[in-house]
């Protein structure tokens, strides 16, 4: 019997923390798309050093 007890703990609070997880996923907005305007200071290339 604590053989059984100490193989499914693990194995259930594994499922817990995935669950926990998933709900989290579900519950909180996530964060906003990025906008599709890529600032200017993006898109600027480095100048080149010989």
């Amino acid at each position: 019997m604590a053989v059984l007890l100490a193989v499914f703990i693990p194995v259930l609070m594994l499922g817990v923390v995935l669950a926990m997880g998933r709900y989290e996923d579900l519950m909180l907005p996530g964060t906003p798309p990025p906008s599709a305007d890529p600032e200017p200071a993006a898109t600027a290339e480095l100048p080149r050093t010989p």
